[in-house]
C-alpha cells in the first residue's frame, strides 16, 4: 500500500495528463477552450457598457534565465502567453484586439518559437480574439478613439500585476517597500502605464478595471476549481510525502526538494508562493522561508507549501513531530486544537454567511475547552485566547474564514455575503504558545458546490494518529539519502 501511494505522487498522479505531457508545448492553453476565455471578456464588456474600453498590459519579458510567465490578470482574459502583449476590449463593438511583439527570428532559433502579429491568423484561430496587430499599433489605435466622441473612458488594472508566487498583498508590499526607498522611489509598471496613457491621450478619463476583474474571478468555473484540485491533490500528495521523510538530523531545505520533485514530475509550472518549512522554533515565524535549520528530536515541524497548476494555485499546511511520535504534551494540544478545527470544518455550508459559520464552531470549541484539562496554565491561557479569537470574529459582520485561493493564493475578491458555489478558500487557523515557541496550524482548502462545502484535501491526514503512521515510515530521502552538506 506504501509503494502504491508513492508511485501515485511520483509516477502517475493524474492519469489524464499523460497526452498532454507528450505533446510539444503549444503555442496556446489546452486547459481551456477559447469560449471559456471569451465568456470572460463578455462579462467584462457587460460591466464596463457600450461607452467604454478596457486595456490591459500583459507581463514583461523576465529578467535572466526564467521561464516567461504570463500575469494572472492578462491570461484571464485571452490565455496568451507571450511577452509584452497588449490586450485592449472595445465595448461597443464588444470586440477584443491582441497587440504582439514582431517576430524575433534569431530568438525563435535559441528559445523556441511564439505567437506574432506576423501568424495573424493563427493567432485569431488559436485565441478566438477577433483582430491582431504589431504593438507598435497601439498607439495609433488610442489616437483613433482619442478623435471620437463615443468612447471617452478607458479601464485598466490599477493594483500590481500578478505574476509568479506573487498575490495581492506582496505584490504592493513590494510598490510600497520601492516608494519608501530615497534611492529608488520608481512607480508601480501600472503606476507607469497609467502616467503614460494620461500624458499621451488626455481625453480620457481612465478608471480602475481591477474591481471588475477580481469580482469576476471570485467565483470559478468548473474548469478553473479542476486546476485547483489537481494543485491541492499534489501539495497533499507533497505533505504526505515530506511527513514519511521526515527524521531527526535531516535539513528543513531537504523537504523542499523532496516537494518540488513532486510538482514538477507532475506538470506544475513553479510554486505557489515559497516553501514555509519550520521546525522548532522556526514555527513562530508566520512566514519563515530559509530552510536553513537541522530538525532535531523532539522538534514539531510546520510545513505550508503548493504548487502553481497551469496558473491556479492551492495552499496546505499540516504540522507534525519530527521523531515520528507526538509526546504528551504536543498530543495534548494537537487535539484540542483539531477538535476545534473540525467544527469550523463542519459548520461550513452552502448558503451561510461566514459570522454565522463562526458563530455555530465557537458553540462546539466552547464545549471542547470545558471538557479538557491541561497540564500547565500557559497552555489554557493559549487555548481560551484561541477560542476568544474566533468569538471575536463572528461577532464582526464582515467576518471572515481565511482567504480566497484561485490565481493566487491569496486570491482576490471582496465579499462577506452567503457563501456561493464557486467559492474557493482556505481556513488556517494558529494556536500559538509563544512561552514555549509553539505553533500549531493547519490548513485545508474548500470548494463551495451547490450542496456542500468540499474539502478537496480531506485525504491529507489531520489526525495525529494519521500523522504518527506517515512519520514513522521511510521516504524518498531515506531510500535516496543525499550527500553530508559541504563545509562553509
Amino acid at each position: 500500500m506504501k509503494k502504491k501511494i508513492r508511485l501515485l505522487f511520483f509516477q502517475v498522479v493524474f492519469l489524464t495528463m499523460s497526452a498532454t505531457a507528450q505533446e510539444a508545448f503549444p503555442f496556446f492553453t489546452k486547459d481551456f477552450p477559447v469560449e471559456e476565455f471569451a465568456a470572460r471578456r463578455a462579462r467584462v464588456y457587460d460591466t464596463m457598457g457600450p461607452s467604454a474600453f478596457a486595456l490591459v498590459q500583459g507581463a514583461p519579458s523576465p529578467v535572466g534565465y526564467v521561464r516567461f510567465r504570463q500575469s494572472n490578470e492578462f491570461y484571464y482574459l485571452c490565455g496568451v502567453e507571450t511577452p509584452h502583449a497588449y490586450i485592449l476590449l472595445d465595448g461597443s463593438q464588444r470586440r477584443s484586439t491582441l497587440y504582439l511583439p514582431h517576430r524575433n527570428e534569431g530568438r525563435e532559433r535559441a528559445e523556441g518559437k511564439a505567437l506574432s502579429p506576423e501568424e495573424e491568423k493563427l493567432v485569431r484561430q488559436l485565441t478566438g480574439i477577433d483582430a491582431v496587430y504589431g504593438v507598435e499599433m497601439l498607439a495609433e489605435h488610442l489616437a483613433r478613439y482619442a478623435r471620437g466622441t463615443m468612447l471617452r473612458t478607458l479601464f485598466t488594472p490599477f493594483s500590481p500585476a500578478e505574476g509568479f508566487a506573487v498575490s495581492r498583498d506582496l505584490a504592493l508590499r513590494s510598490v510600497s517597500d520601492a516608494s519608501s526607498d530615497p534611492f529608488d522611489g520608481h512607480p508601480s509598471r501600472e503606476g507607469n502605464f497609467i502616467q503614460l496613457l494620461r500624458s499621451r491621450f488626455p481625453q480620457f478619463e481612465i478608471r480602475d478595471l481591477t474591481p471588475t476583474l477580481d469580482n469576476l474571478r471570485l467565483i470559478k468555473s468548473p474548469l478553473e476549481i479542476t486546476l485547483i484540485k489537481k494543485a491541492t491533490q499534489l501539495s497533499a500528495l507533497a505533505l504526505m510525502e515530506c511527513m514519511r521523510s521526515t527524521k531527526p538530523g535531516i535539513m528543513e531545505y531537504e523537504l523542499d526538494a523532496v516537494a518540488k520533485f513532486g510538482y514538477y514530475r507532475n506538470r506544475a509550472q513553479g510554486e505557489a508562493y515559497y516553501s514555509l518549512i519550520a521546525s522548532g522554533p522556526n514555527a513562530m515565524i508566520g512566514h519563515y522561508n530559509a530552510g536553513r535549520r537541522q530538525m532535531q528530536d523532539g522538534d514539531m515541524l510546520l510545513m505550508d507549501f503548493a504548487p502553481d497548476y497551469g496558473y491556479y494555485m492551492s495552499d496546505l499546511t499540516r504540522v507534525w513531530p519530527v521523531n515520528g511520535k507526538f509526546n504528551k504534551v504536543q498530543r495534548e494540544l494537537y487535539d484540542f486544537y483539531v477538535g476545534c478545527y473540525r467544527a469550523v470544518l463542519k459548520a461550513i455550508q452552502p448558503g451561510l454567511t461566514a459570522q454565522a459559520i463562526l458563530l455555530e464552531a465557537v458553540r462546539e470549541m466552547d464545549g471542547i475547552l470545558s471538557r479538557t484539562t491541561f497540564s500547565k496554565p500557559s497552555y489554557e491561557r493559549a487555548t481560551k485566547r484561541f477560542v476568544d479569537a474566533y468569538r471575536q470574529s463572528a461577532n464582526r459582520p464582515r467576518a471572515s474564514l481565511g482567504h480566497w485561493v484561485g490565481m493566487s493564493t491569496h486570491d482576490v475578491g471582496e465579499d462577506s455575503g452567503p457563501l456561493r458555489p464557486g467559492m474557493v478558500f482556505t481556513i488556517e487557523p494558529s494556536l500559538l504558545v509563544p512561552e514555549e515557541n509553539i505553533n500549531i496550524r493547519c490548513e485545508d482548502l474548500i470548494v463551495i458546490t451547490e450542496q456542500r462545502a468540499e474539502v478537496v484535501s480531506d485525504f491529507l491526514p489531520l489526525d495525529a494518529a494519521g500523522i504518527e503512521k506517515l512519520v514513522q515510515s521511510n521516504g524518498m530521502l531515506q531510500q535516496y539519502p543525499g550527500a553530508k552538506p559541504m563545509e562553509r
